[in-house]
């Protein structure tokens, strides 16, 4: 009920800044006699104008920003109890920040169509295994550190993997089966 609202209120607010700025900035023209042909416009699909220098810079934050905070919850998590045998916490987040940095990010944000797939197929499947990784440790009977940090860990990890694999269906690298349509009986 209040998101309604709110949803309702800005949707208001955001009619009445639009008559405002149209009606005060519109250009005054006078009123047409004549009936004129309607202007054809064409339209374009957002997978007909694929923009890789957008897609590399969104998808290359995505990326770098997974990387930073895979290995900043491995770093805390062995801060909390830092021995030998508690750093092979570190293993799964310096190879995944590895990846990500190494090969994923320059992929990513190459320009490349080809290569720009790639690399998010890299870092979804990266994206995956700190989630094995994550899951792992929560499953362990005994941590040296809290378990929560590594449960935010896999949630982020989740993200990371629909977010990458979003990008991969959304900007047209993967294209998903579709069933055939059924014509229907009209009556």
């Amino acid at each position: 009920m209040v998101k309604n609202y709110t949803t309702s209120v800005a949707q208001c607010i955001g009619f009445l800044l639009f008559l405002v700025s149209t009606h005060s900035f519109a250009p005054r023209q006078p009123m047409m006699l004549k009936a004129q042909p309607p202007v054809q416009q064409q339209r374009t699909t957002a997978l007909a104008v694929t923009d890789l220098d957008v897609i590399g810079l969104v998808a290359g934050q995505e990326n770098y920003g997974l990387a930073i905070v895979c290995l900043g919850e491995a770093l805390w998590s062995f801060a909390q109890a830092p021995s030998l045998s508690h750093a092979k916490v570190l293993v799964p987040a310096v190879v995944a920040t590895g990846l990500l940095v190494g090969a994923s990010g320059p992929m990513i944000t190459s320009g490349d169509a080809s290569t720009v797939a790639t690399g998010l197929w890299l870092a979804t499947g990266v994206s995956v295994g700190l989630g094995v990784s994550y899951v792992v440790r929560l499953l362990a009977p005994f941590s040296p550190s809290p378990k929560e940090i590594a449960a935010l860990g896999l949630l982020v990890a989740v993200a990371g993997f629909f977010s990458f694999s979003q990008n991969l269906v959304v900007d047209g690298f993967v294209t998903l089966p579709s069933l055939p349509t059924i014509s229907l009986p009209s009556f």
